[in-house]
């Protein structure tokens, strides 16, 4: 029973840290935290859906479709809502309130345009089980887990051995002293913007496939993601993924152990300690006030 649910906490705890990482790759660069992010993770999963019900059956497809359209859609949102407001130097609250109205407005469009209903992909992962250690485990969540792992190392690598992450990092540390040498901010916030929403149409393309499509998908998951975020520290990459892994595990042992109806108060319940007690969250480093 226990690691039959420590699998099930870290396939969902997983999907939290692809949401988490984006949040933390934005606030890291431009000191905001992206509120917009949910819309992306809504559109991948509709978009996956109805690549599936509409065009090629194939669960693959699907997924790297909705991949492209979060990280395009992404970068349009980057370029409209915020690249405006960052060549004036707004301050970040600003950025911050536009993200919530392109979050809202985007969700209301595809509720007037899709309906509310909830939507079921006509192709999924297996439902079959593996007996492991005296548990059975579901296949779904297995998959899930490598393929967010794996999405993760990807992300890891780029950061760490490519030059536009040697220019991320760099940047993360004062995005002013990146441009005077040369590099171009710009260019760099469009791919950080990339890289979080593909990770986001990732996470929406896994959601509808182990749940449902719905609109305010994203909403209700990535509230989930930026607790983690705040848990392992807002700007660390690893810190996002810690905080995760550790409120997926969390959630799930709560639900298993103690009562379903605590999962969310659980969750809330983490931030507000953590706020109290360590600010910056477990990986997180002490700065000035920021959105």
């Amino acid at each position: 029973m226990f690691f039959q649910q420590l699998i099930n906490g870290l396939s969902i705890g997983s999907i939290y840290a692809l949401m988490a990482v984006g949040y933390s790759l934005i606030y890291s660069l431009l000191n905001f935290t992206n509120f917009a992010h949910s819309i992306t993770v809504t559109i991948g999963a509709f978009c996956a859906f109805f690549v599936l019900a509409g065009l090629v059956q194939n669960l693959f497809v699907g997924i790297i479709i909705a991949v492209l359209a979060a990280g395009g859609l992404a970068m349009l949102i980057e370029l409209l809502g915020y690249r405006p407001l960052l060549k004036k130097k707004a301050r970040r609250i600003y950025l911050l309130i536009t993200g919530l109205g392109i979050s809202t407005m985007c969700e209301n469009l595809i509720i007037i345009s899709f309906s509310s209903r909830f939507r079921v992909y006509p192709v999924n992962f297996s439902n079959k089980s593996i007996h492991l250690f005296g548990a059975s485990i579901g296949q779904v969540d297995l998959i899930i887990f490598v393929v967010c792992i794996a999405a993760l190392i990807l992300v890891e690598l780029f950061i760490h051995k490519s030059r536009f992450g040697l220019a991320i990092r760099g940047a993360s540390f004062d995005l002013d002293a990146t441009a005077i040498m040369g590099v171009n901010v710009q260019k760099l916030i469009l791919i950080v913007f990339l890289i979080a929403g593909s990770l986001a149409g990732l996470a929406g393309a896994l959601l509808g496939a182990k749940y449902t499509a719905f609109p305010t998908l994203g909403t209700s998951m990535t509230n989930k993601a930026f607790i983690s975020s705040v848990f392992g520290g807002l700007g660390s990459i690893p810190g996002a993924v810690l905080g995760a892994i550790l409120l997926g595990i969390g959630e799930t042992m709560i639900s298993s152990y103690v009562s379903s109806s605590m999962r969310d108060i659980f969750a809330y319940a983490l931030l507000v300690i953590i706020l109290f007690v360590r600010p910056a969250g477990l990986l997180g480093k002490h700065t000035e006030d920021k959105a």
